[in-house]
């Protein structure tokens, strides 16, 4: 996560500190860009109330909204603008007169110079160390020409340099296109998007365009604005999070399932279970999570379809006992909304729990309602094999379900590229056996180490999973529909539940 610097000015922004390698380099200017709505007002408050925490002496000069408007904005997040010089340049009721329409600070009817002159006033009397300027479209309209704005600009950059005042140029995007002039002149450009999908919130990304003379975490970072404001969450990048762990096999509690696995599933290695519904896929993960916690681990599950109550409720009908939490022995049981959450928040609710809550195993349920949730997303996958690659490199055991569409036969699909995102593949499926419907489980593939290539017969009841003796005597359990070899009869590796399989 991001560390304090001395020589930075923090952003106030939770991750936008990460991504600018601490925060905002001291006594230059900075322009922060986006459409209305996008919430660079947020932003630049949030900026300004960090300064006032750490006793630095703040400055909003507006030119657009009123000091109530703003009080108001602040107060909808629960923030007071207490200690924070605000320069209202807006025209006031008494200014509306038609005698006093030639002061009033409206872009056709004031002169541009006598605006830059009153703000230049006003820095030299409040002396800010960190000052907002909102906005520049009443600059751009104000100047009604290209080069008289950059003059201007341009006097205004060189005014603040040595004065020890990190400034905020906010500028709405009025302009046709970006203003690539406005570009040049900033020490560091923050670009802020937003756009409205078919369906839910508005998705929000942020780009850092320019930071001269320091390096920044480049590329979209997925932001959302709350009560409380705006919080960035900063692309992930596996390499950069590569730290040594101790290798080793973990068990599943069950010792036919360790068996089928060639011993158990390796720290930093990411597991996908594959197969029709109903098949136990969930309920397999579940007995990873839960084993780590009977061991004493910390273990995170993110639920995309099944509701926390019916997740526990399902468990101790299995008999597992779960103690809900975020310290060792504990599960965390966090139900997603793939309606309110981006791709980077999730990646950051998941990396949350693996360096504040130390979760050694992490269980996504499923991948399904994972891709589905944001199908707009044409780089989703991408930021899942990213995100599995964060997960391998802290030594977290990672578990994914994803369901195939039909049932038994060749006919069945997957909604991913399983070789590209797992280290090891469990494929779960249904046949049909002397008028029974039952489950099988094999081993496709794990990149660490040996498995067995047996497909096994799986069931589940109130005393938890059960995984039975390779079924030597079947051919063509993947079918669906198989056949005994040698007509031996009916073997059935196990008894089954009298009440049915829970699943």
């Amino acid at each position: 996560m991001a560390k304090t610097n001395p020589d930075r000015s923090s952003t106030g922004v939770p991750g936008l500190d990460e991504v600018l390698h601490a925060g905002y380099i001291p006594g230059r200017i900075y322009l922060v860009e986006g459409n209305p709505g996008a919430g660079k007002t947020t932003m630049a408050l949030q900026y300004l109330l960090a300064g006032l925490q750490a006793g630095e002496r703040c400055l909003y000069v507006t030119l657009s909204e009123t000091r109530e408007e703003l009080t108001a904005g602040a107060a909808s997040h629960g923030w007071s603008l207490d200690g924070i010089e605000v320069a209202e340049l807006v025209a006031d009721e008494q200014q509306l007169g038609s005698e006093e329409q030639i002061t009033m600070y409206h872009p056709s009817e004031v002169e541009l110079t006598e605006t830059t002159r009153k703000v230049l006033e006003i820095v030299q009397r409040c002396r800010p160390q960190r000052m907002v300027f909102d906005s520049l479209s009443e600059l751009r309209l104000m100047a009604q020409h290209s080069l008289r704005y950059r003059r201007q600009i341009l006097a205004m950059k060189h005014f603040f340099l040595g004065r020890d005042c990190t400034v905020l140029l906010l500028d709405d995007r009025t302009a046709e296109g970006p203003d690539l002039q406005l570009h040049s002149i900033a020490h560091g450009v923050v670009s802020l998007e937003h756009r409205a999908p078919l369906y839910g919130r508005a998705l929000r990304s942020l780009q850092v365009l320019k930071f001269r003379g320091s390096d920044f975490i480049s590329g979209s970072h997925d932001f959302s604005i709350r009560r409380g404001g705006l919080q960035v969450f900063p692309r992930l990048t596996a390499s950069e999070h590569v730290m040594r762990f101790e290798r080793g096999a973990i068990s599943s509690g069950v010792a036919e399932l360790d068996a089928l696995m060639g011993g158990g599933v390796d720290r930093g290695t990411s597991t996908l279970f594959v197969g029709p519904p109903g098949t136990g896929k969930s309920t397999i993960a579940l007995q990873y999570a839960a084993a780590a916690a009977l061991r004493g681990e910390h273990a995170a599950v993110f639920a995309f379809e099944e509701s926390k109550a019916i997740l526990f409720e399902r468990a101790n009908g299995l008999g597992m006992r779960l103690q809900e939490g975020t310290g060792p022995g504990q599960l965390t049981v966090r139900q997603i909304d793939p309606a309110e959450v981006s791709p980077g928040e999730f990646a950051h609710l998941v990396r949350m729990s693996v360096e504040r809550d130390h979760a050694r195993v992490v269980v996504i349920d499923s991948l399904n309602g994972y891709l589905n949730a944001m199908p707009e997303d044409r780089y989703l996958v991408a930021q899942l094999h990213e995100l599995l690659g964060y997960l391998n490199n802290r030594g977290v055991a990672s578990f994914l379900v994803t369901a195939q569409t039909g049932v038994i036969g060749a006919s069945m699909r997957s909604p991913i590229d399983a070789s590209y995102l797992a280290d090891s593949v469990l494929l779960l499926r249904m046949f049909e056996h002397v008028g029974k419907v039952k489950k099988a489980i094999s081993v496709l593939k794990k990149r660490s180490g040996r498995h067995e290539e047996a497909i096994r017969q799986v069931w589940f009841d109130a005393r938890g999973v059960h995984v039975g003796d390779p079924l030597t005597y079947l051919r063509g359990v993947l079918t669906g529909v198989p056949v005994e070899i040698g007509g031996a009869g009916e073997r059935t590796p196990a008894p089954v539940a009298p009440s049915g399989d829970v699943h």
